[in-house]
C-alpha cells in the first residue's frame, strides 16, 4: 500500500499541542512508510475559519520542522467538487432533500429525550418528494438494518448498530457542505491511506464509512489518537497553562525538545526518553500508541528541553535564541558573537527565556544589581580590589580569556585576598548578578569599554552605599 496520510486542521484558532502530536503522528507514519503528507485546511465553517488562524497554523507547522508534501489544500477551493459527489448521491437514491422546520426537529428532539432515547432524526422526508427550488437540506441515506465497522490501528475493531445512526445532513440549506460530507470526499480525491485524527472523530468514523462505500470507494485506515489530559485528568486546556504551539515557543521551548515530549505522549519505545527525530521516523509505530489518554506534565517537558539546551549545537540555538533576545529588545549584531555567547551559557537554562534573561547583560548594561549579589559583594572593602582591577584591566593591551585570567590572579596576588574577592565583585559590576560563566569570558565578551564603564558605576555605586551608611 502507498502511504498517504493527512492533517487536517479546522482555522478556527491556533495550532494547539493536542493538533500537533496528531500532525506528528501522521507525519511520523509517512515518512518511515516512504509516503506522503498533505496539509489540508478544514475551512468549510466560513463564519469562524479565519486567515490569522490559518497562518497561526502554518507558522506552527513550520516551527516544529513538520514540512508537508502537498498542500494547503483548502475546502473552500472545493465546493463544487463537494456538490457533483452529492448530486451523484441524489441520483443514485443515497441521498435525499429534506424541508423539515427546526422547529418541527426541536419538537422531535424534546420528545426523546424525554422518553430517555438517544436524539436523531426520524426519516420523515426519506419517502417525501421535496421541491428543490424551496429551501431544504441534503440528508445521506444511512442503512437502517445491521452494523457498520473498521478496524482501528489503535483501538481495534470498532462497530456500531445501523439504527443507532441517523439520516445526517450532508449539505446545508445554504448549500455548503458539511464536515462528515467533505471529508470523505477529500480522503477519497487525495487517495488518503490512513486517516490519523484525534479520538474525539470516533463518533464520525462510521457515518464517513457508510459514504465511502456509498461512492463505491475504498475505506482507509483509521488510527484515532487518545485526547490528552491535563494533570488534574480534565482535557487539556487554557487553564492548564499554554497550549498553543507558538505560546511554548514564546516561554522558550525547543522545537525539538516539543516533538520528543509529544512522541513520548502516549507512544513508547522500551525505556527511551531522548528521540532524535530520525529516531522518530525508525521507531515510530501506530499500533504501539496507547489506547488510554496520556496526561500532560510540564515538569518532563522542562526537563526535555534543558537537555536539548545543553546537548544543541551552538549555531542551531544562537538562531532560537536571536529572536528571544529581539523580544527584550536586544539585537544580537550590536555585542558579541552570539554563538560564543552560546557556548557560555549553554548548560545554565532550563528554557531560552531564562537563557535571555541571563545573557542580556552581553549587549547592554544592567539597569540595576540582583539585591542579594549587591549586599554581598559591594561592600565597602570591595573599593580597593575593583579599583585595582580596574586600572589594571585599563592598561591591558591585549583582551583574551587568558589575559584577563591572568589580571584576575594578579591582582589577587597583589592584595594577597582570594581570586574570589577579585572576581565577584568585578562579575556583579559588570553583569548584575553573581553567577555568570567564568570571570575571564564574561569580561572577555562584555568587552573592554562596557566592562570599564560598568566597574566605574559599580565603584559610584559602593562609595554612594558607604556614604549613606555613615
Amino acid at each position: 500500500m502507498t502511504v498517504r496520510t493527512r492533517f487536517a486542521p479546522s482555522p478556527t484558532g491556533y495550532l494547539h499541542v493536542g493538533g500537533a502530536r496528531t500532525a506528528l503522528f501522521s507525519w511520523l507514519h509517512a515518512r518511515r512508510h516512504g509516503g506522503t503528507f498533505v496539509l489540508r485546511v478544514e475551512d468549510t465553517d466560513l463564519e469562524r475559519s479565519t486567515a490569522e488562524s490559518v497562518n497561526a497554523i502554518l507558522e506552527g507547522m513550520t516551527w516544529l520542522g513538520l514540512e508537508y508534501d502537498e498542500g494547503p489544500l483548502f475546502q473552500t477551493e472545493r465546493f463544487d467538487r463537494y456538490q457533483e459527489v452529492i448530486d451523484g448521491l441524489l441520483e443514485q437514491g443515497h441521498a435525499y432533500r429534506c424541508d423539515c422546520p427546526r422547529e418541527r426537529l426541536d419538537v422531535l428532539r424534546a420528545k426523546q429525550m424525554e422518553r430517555k432515547e438517544k436524539p436523531k432524526y426520524d426519516g420523515h422526508c426519506r419517502t417525501r418528494d421535496i421541491d428543490p427550488t424551496t429551501p431544504h437540506v441534503i440528508r445521506f441515506r444511512t442503512p437502517i438494518e445491521g452494523t457498520v465497522g473498521f478496524d482501528d490501528m489503535i483501538r481495534g475493531r470498532v462497530t456500531w448498530e445501523n439504527s443507532e445512526l441517523d439520516d445526517l445532513v450532508i449539505r446545508k440549506s445554504d448549500g455548503s457542505p458539511t464536515y462528515n460530507l467533505a471529508v470523505v470526499v477529500d480522503d477519497l480525491d487525495m487517495r488518503i491511506s490512513h486517516v490519523i485524527r484525534g479520538e474525539d472523530h470516533v463518533s464520525n468514523t462510521p457515518r464517513q464509512v457508510h459514504i465511502f462505500r456509498a461512492l463505491g470507494a475504498h475505506v482507509p485506515v483509521f488510527a484515532h489518537v487518545p485526547m490528552i489530559l491535563g494533570d488534574d485528568g480534565a482535557r487539556l486546556s487554557k487553564r492548564h497553562g499554554a497550549v498553543s504551539v507558538m505560546q511554548y515557543r514564546e516561554e522558550g521551548i525547543l522545537p525539538e525538545a516539543l516533538l520528543n515530549y509529544l512522541v513520548r505522549l502516549g507512544w513508547s519505545h522500551g525505556d527511551q526518553e531522548i528521540f532524535s527525530v530520525d529516531e522518530m521516523v525508525a521507531l515510530f509505530d501506530l499500533e504501539s500508541v496507547n489506547k488510554s489518554a496520556s496526561t500532560f506534565n510540564t515538569d518532563k517537558l522542562l526537563w526535555l528541553n534543558q537537555h536539548y539546551i545543553t546537548q544543541a549545537d551552538p549555531a542551531h540555538l544562537a538562531r532560537e535564541l536571536s529572536w528571544h533576545l529581539g523580544q527584550l529588545g536586544i539585537d544580537p549584531s550590536d555585542g558579541p558573537e552570539l554563538i560564543e555567547v552560546v557556548r557560555a551559557q549553554q548548560g545554565r537554562a532550563k528554557t531560552l527565556v531564562e537563557l535571555a534573561a541571563i545573557s542580556a547583560f552581553f549587549y547592554r548594561d544592567p539597569a540595576d544589581y540582583d539585591a542579594k549579589a549587591a549586599k554581598k559583594h559591594f561592600k565597602a572593602a570591595a573599593l580597593e580590589p575593583l579599583s585595582r582591577a580596574r586600572e589594571a584591566l585599563a592598561g591591558l593591551a591585549s583582551w583574551t580569556p587568558e589575559v584577563l585570567h591572568a589580571l584576575v590572579e594578579g591582582v589577587a596576588a597583589e592584595l594577597e585576598v582570594g581570586m574570589g574577592k577579585i572576581a565577584q565583585p568585578l562579575r556583579v559590576a559588570v553583569s548584575g548578578r553573581a553567577a555568570t560563566p567564568g570571570i575571564d569570558v564574561t569580561l572577555d565578551l562584555v568587552g573592554r569599554d562596557a566592562c570599564l564603564r560598568r566597574i566605574d558605576r559599580a565603584l559610584d555605586y559602593i562609595r554612594e552605599q558607604a556614604e549613606s551608611a555613615v
